[in-house]
């Protein structure tokens, strides 16, 4: 390998770093809901749920990922 293919694909391989850090940070995370009972009868205690996840940063859709069962 010669010099300059060297450097260039070392620099390749540097500035690649940041973009491959990036991507992980996005992640969404996935969160299951369970509860016994109907849908409705749970609407108050998910809507709780859903507002301390945004107190802390997270946002459905955006970064977290809730599936309901």
């Amino acid at each position: 390998m010669d010099r300059r293919r060297f450097l260039l694909t070392s620099l390749a391989g540097i500035l690649a770093v940041p973009f491959a850090a990036g991507a992980q940070a996005r992640n969404v995370r996935r969160i299951g809901f369970l509860s016994a009972s109907a849908p409705e009868a749970s609407r108050e205690a998910m809507e709780e749920f859903r507002r301390g996840l945004r107190e802390r940063g997270y946002v459905e859709g955006q970064n977290i990922q809730i599936e309901y069962r």
